[in-house]
């Protein structure tokens, strides 16, 4: 799967879920539940960047993970994790989706 297969494919897992909708903060791709961003796909430029608020899995992701990096601009501190794809890099499109999950589980209201 191309790295622009996979994001079709993640956008596509994000706005599935109920009240999701996508906007375009700052010029990149977010899919949002009410006002409050899950996911954000980055700015459209080569390559991948999948950023997820990771409550349960967190650790794990940036211990194990080797694309993992604690996301910038303050949000790693609050469990935010930035997976990065570049050129021929395999996508865990599985796993991402998981993440996807995690993150709308996290943000979305009770």
């Amino acid at each position: 799967m191309t790295i622009a297969e996979a994001k079709k494919k993640l956008l596509k897992a994000a706005l599935a879920y109920p009240d999701a909708w996508k906007d375009h903060p700052w010029g990149e791709t977010v899919v949002k539940v009410g006002k409050k961003v899950f996911v954000f796909f980055g700015l459209p430029r080569a390559g991948l960047h999948v950023t997820c608020k990771l409550p349960h899995s967190f650790d794990v992701a940036l211990s194990t993970l080797p694309f993992a990096e604690s996301t910038g601009y303050g949000l790693g501190a609050s469990g935010w994790v930035t997976a990065t794809f570049e050129g021929k890099d395999g996508v865990p499109v599985p796993l991402l989706l998981e993440w996807i999950e995690e993150s709308y589980r996290a943000v979305a209201p009770a």
